[in-house]
């Protein structure tokens, strides 16, 4: 079994996190700013470096090709460069980069391919500047309308598609990923559980289906030190009782649900004046879809009055959960197993390009652990020694994979 170079994947993960670096260590990289401009120009150079053939599709996405032998669609790996303000400097982009280690490992070891493999870079993954996030790979799969993800504005009112039009890297149609072999995708957890349970590889069988409600409660404004409180029409006491009522029922259904007050907006938000609207989010994860839909009838189940206030619910979205392809999650677990890596099956409870590319391409995705579970925050690390890991397991992956390929191709 080969093994990737550490310190040239340490080198690789400082050079790209110079891209957009922040005072404390992070990482600003928002989708088609000059920073991931600068990033995308050093991965093509790296790319081209190797004898990679590098096309681009109409939607910035960036494939570099390194060819096999056969004519069979190749073996996709890769994530995205881009990050959310303030992140870190593995997110996505250690995808690439291992994606990357695996390609330069294959080429000095003189590894002939059966399979062409081809590393991706997707474009707006994070969504931090366009909404909505995993933009690119959702047209690639259809569930995203191209026309509608070009009028996104960011928050100088800079559409999609004027950053795209001048990027430079608006490439063909003709160049999207239509078909491949496999997809693969490393990833950090962005998540505890590896770091806690000391396991080294997470083989990673889906993503969580989740739903996002959004709940406003309308009351009556006044004055906070004139108003008797028998007769206050507050939205935002009603609100509290409904947090709560939410939290106790949710908390019934599953130990493995997920669920989460993310976003609370107060009007007119001053001290002095009992509120006349409360608006907040609750959003959910699970695996089985029938704990989502008994999650949707407990938010159902809030009043629509109570206490001369008025409750809307609107659904403001949701996803079914994605099972990846078993037979590349058994490949990812024999790959770790070879190497003496301890690995534990898990699902991703964080949206990812390969949620959307495995409903049209057999998928898998490979964790490696977060230290401290924490993510999208420039307190984000990964050690080398679990890079490198990651990427031992990603090549082997890849490299089975190519000659499982290869020998149906011959079969047939």
């Amino acid at each position: 079994m080969y093994k990737c170079n550490e310190a040239r994947l340490k080198e690789s993960i400082v050079t790209f996190s110079g891209f957009g670096a922040t005072e404390k260590g992070g990482v600003t990289r928002l989708s088609l700013s000059p920073e991931d401009l600068e990033a995308r120009k050093y991965f093509v150079e790296c790319c081209m470096e190797l004898g990679m053939a590098i096309r681009v599709d109409d939607m910035a996405n960036i494939y570099a090709t390194l060819p096999g032998k056969s004519s069979l669609p190749p073996i996709v790996m890769g994530s995205h460069l881009d990050s959310v303000l303030k992140g870190g400097k593995f997110d996505g982009v250690l995808g690439v980069l291992t994606a990357l280690e695996a390609v330069r490992t294959i080429i000095e070891n003189g590894i002939e391919l059966d399979v062409p493999l081809t590393i991706v870079n997707f474009t707006n993954e994070e969504g931090a500047r366009f909404e909505p996030s995993m933009m690119s790979s959702g047209v690639l799969s259809g569930k995203f309308d191209k026309e509608k993800m070009l009028k996104s504005t960011d928050m100088d009112n800079v559409s999609f598609k004027e950053a795209l039009k001048n990027s430079g890297y608006e490439g063909s149609e003709e160049n999207r990923l239509e078909e491949a072999s496999a997809y693969i995708e490393l990833h950090i957890e962005q998540g505890p559980v590896l770091e806690a349970e000391n396991i080294q590889i997470g083989v990673v069988e889906g993503v969580l289906g989740m739903v996002c409600y959004e709940i406003r409660v309308f009351g009556e404004s006044n004055h906070a030190g004139t108003t008797p409180m028998k007769m206050r029409k507050d939205p935002l006491f009603l609100a509290n009782h409904c947090i709560t009522m939410l939290i106790e029922e949710l908390g019934k259904i599953d130990d493995e649900l997920v669920f989460t007050i993310g976003r609370m907006n107060v009007t007119p938000n001053i001290h002095t004046v009992i509120p006349d609207k409360v608006v907040f989010t609750i959003e959910a994860r699970h695996r089985n879809p029938e704990k989502i839909s008994k999650v949707e009838e407990i938010i159902h189940s809030l009043p629509s009055m109570e206490g001369g206030c008025k409750i809307e619910k609107e659904k403001l979205w949701g996803r079914d959960t994605v099972v990846f392809d078993q037979e590349i999650c058994s490949q990812v677990e024999l790959a770790a197993n070879g190497y003496g890596y301890s690995s534990k099956r898990l699902y991703s409870g964080a949206g990812h390009d390969a949620q959307f590319m495995a409903s049209y391409i057999p998928s898998a995705m490979i964790f490696v652990p977060s230290i401290n579970g924490k993510s999208h925050c420039e307190e984000e690390e990964t050690t080398f020694e679990d890079c490198v890991k990651g990427a031992d397991v990603l090549l082997e992956t890849v490299l089975n994979l190519q000659t499982k390929a290869a020998l149906k191709e011959t079969l047939i």
